[in-house]
């Protein structure tokens, strides 16, 4: 049986923050942020006819959870939701939390629980060596991957020093 042989060797960094992100937006103002500045000097380039540009969004997620509480501050429910984009996961949790229905049959009153809120996204990279790699940003992490040249990982790390909520 003939074995695999790895032809390059792609690496990954991760950097846990030491204190989550506080909100969605300020999780959306860096993300956001990378792709309008391009800090990491990334160009455009065409793959199968398609042009790109030198910074895009991928898949991103926005977790809300609604919190349900009685009169005595006991939790009685909780509502979680899950949305692609930022507009969705904001309409549909603010929809629950007013929605006064669902407040009586969960026998409580709703709160966002914004501490255990979760954000991802994904950001796709073009370096002008040519390499491909991803910048995948959490609440509380940023991950590196999918590089080879060791310049990528130090302008992506001397761009994040410059952002104090990503120490």
């Amino acid at each position: 049986m003939a074995d695999f042989t790895p032809n390059t060797m792609t690496k990954s960094a991760v950097r846990n923050l030491t204190a989550p992100l506080a909100d969605v937006t300020a999780f959306d103002n860096i993300v956001a942020g990378v792709i309008t500045n391009n800090p990491f000097g990334c160009v455009s380039y065409n793959a199968a006819g398609v042009n790109h540009d030198p910074v895009e969004r991928g898949r991103q997620s926005y977790t809300a959870r609604i919190v349900y509480q009685s009169e005595l501050a006991k939790t009685v429910g909780v509502i979680t939701i899950q949305a692609s984009t930022i507009a969705a996961y904001t309409a549909i949790a603010n929809s629950i939390v007013a929605n006064a229905e669902f407040a009586t049959a969960m026998g409580g009153g709703a709160y966002r629980d914004l501490d255990s809120e979760k954000f991802s996204a994904s950001l796709k990279c073009h370096d002008p060596n040519g390499e491909l790699y991803y910048v995948d940003f959490t609440r509380n992490r940023v991950r590196l991957s999918s590089y080879t040249d060791d310049l990528i990982q130090s302008k992506v790390e001397t761009w994040a020093d410059t952002v104090a909520a990503l120490a």
